[in-house]
Parts: structure tokens; C-alpha cells; sequence
């Protein structure tokens, strides 16, 4: 990207976003204008995707709504994004998760969670 317009976009960037990656499912709070009045509406799934960099740098959440699949586009330093949840951490081993478009029911969700286990004890010998 063009140094001159990484510097100008700096200022616009959020510092304070919380930490996810593809395969997590979320809560995304989006502010809504609804005439003169605002409110918050959060829109929860999976993120199957992350794109771009800097100012420009979106990421896209999957969930199935009244048995359809439903993705929506959001801009990570978009100030109508109000916070970022984390809901459940997973692993997986690709960048994009365009394989859960063809999936319906309990696998279209179907992504492996991170397990957190206790690092193992040390044994020690102890000499005679």
C-alpha cells in the first residue's frame, strides 16, 4: 500500500478492536438509525472470512436464519460497529470457510472448537 495514504488513513483505523479470527463464532453489536433515534442490534455467527488491510480490512459473518443461510459483510473500522464479542474460539486450518455455503442443519455451525488443556506436569526422578 502507498505510504502516503497508510498515513492519512492512520488516524481512522480503531486500535481498540478485540482480537478474532476466521472460524469464531461472534457477536457483532451494529449501531441502527432508525429516524432520530439509534440503538444497538447484534447480529451473531460465524466469521468465515477475513479480507484487506488497514482502512480497508472487512470480514464477513455467516448464520442460519429460519433455515437460510445469511452472510453479512462488515467493515472491521466501521464506526456503525459498536463491539465485537467472542463467543466461542475454534481452530481451523484454512483461511476461509466457504465450504460451510453448501452445508444445511448442524454441520453448516460444524467447526472445531479449541480445547484448552493444562500443559502436563513435569515428572521428576529423584535420585537414590
Amino acid at each position: 500500500m502507498n505510504p502516503i495514504i497508510s498515513q492519512i488513513t492512520a488516524s481512522q483505523v480503531k486500535k481498540d478492536i478485540t482480537p478474532f479470527k476466521v472460524g469464531d463464532g461472534v457477536r457483532v453489536h451494529t449501531k441502527v438509525r432508525e429516524g432520530d433515534k439509534e440503538r444497538i442490534q447484534i447480529y451473531s455467527g460465524i466469521v468465515i472470512a477475513r479480507k484487506g488491510a488497514g482502512i480497508h480490512e472487512t470480514f464477513t459473518v455467516r448464520r442460519i436464519s429460519y433455515g437460510e443461510g445469511v452472510e453479512r459483510v462488515f467493515p472491521v473500522n466501521s464506526p456503525n460497529i459498536d463491539k465485537v464479542e467472542v463467543e466461542r474460539e475454534s481452530e481451523v486450518m484454512r483461511s476461509r470457510l466457504y465450504y460451510l455455503r453448501g452445508r444445511t442443519g448442524k454441520a453448516a455451525v460444524a467447526v472445531k472448537e479449541r480445547e484448552f488443556r493444562a500443559a502436563p506436569a513435569k515428572v521428576t526422578v529423584a535420585a537414590s
